[in-house]
Formats: structure tokens, sequence, C-alpha cells
């Protein structure tokens, strides 16, 4: 009798075993279609490709651009220039650090659309 119900167990336990196999296989699947539906991958090489190039138009813009205009305004080192109201002080300097390096990523990322949608013909309004 005992015999019979280790075998009855063995059994129930491989179908359970043989289910979660499934299961899996079913989370697998599930989980490639969402990769494939949502494009998740290409999400993840944007995001690298748009941190390396934030670093190249952060480096452009501080090694090439600003000293050009650090001749310009007097005093040299324009970024760390502070308007100070009473107590209150103001980053004015990387302010417009940050405006500029806005700018230059906003429009290298405009050239890129524009020559990407030139080549497509559907021409979504």
């Amino acid at each position: 009798m005992t015999d019979k119900k280790i075998g009855d167990a063995e059994k129930a336990l491989e179908g359970g075993v043989m289910a979660l196999g499934k299961g899996a296989e079913g989370f697998n699947k599930e989980f490639m279609e969402f990769l494939q539906k949502y494009q998740v991958i290409g999400l993840a090489v944007a995001f690298v490709i748009g941190t390396a190039a934030t670093k190249l138009v952060n480096s452009t813009v501080s090694d090439i651009i600003m000293p050009i205009i650090a001749v310009i305004v007097p005093g040299g080192n324009w970024r760390e220039a502070v308007f100070q109201v009473g107590p209150i002080q103001f980053l004015l300097g990387d302010f417009v650090g940050a405006i500029i390096d806005f700018v230059i990523i906003a429009l290298v990322i405009f050239i890129i659309v524009k020559y990407i949608m030139k080549g497509d013909i559907s021409k979504k309004v």
C-alpha cells in the first residue's frame, strides 16, 4: 500500500514538474514577445548611445565652445559666474552652460531625425 502511495506521489510530482517546465517556457516566450513588442533592446541601445553622445556634447561645449566664449566674456571662467541678490546666490554661469548644452543636443537630435525622416516615405504628420 505504501508503494502505491509513493508511486502516486511520484506521478503527481512529475506532473507538477512538467507543468512548471511549461510555465517557465511560457514565461520565456512571453518575455521575448514583450522585448520585441516594446523594442526594449533598441531602447537600451539608444540609451547607451545617448549617454555617450551627451559626454561628447559636454566635452565639445566645455573644451571648444567655452574657451571661445571665455575670451569674449571679461574675467575668464564664466561658468563660475554668480549673480548675488542679498544672501541668495544664483549660479548664472552654470545655468547658461546647461542651456548651451541643451541647445546643442537638441540641434544634433533634430539633424539626425531630419536625416532619418528624409528616407521615410510614409511622412507621418
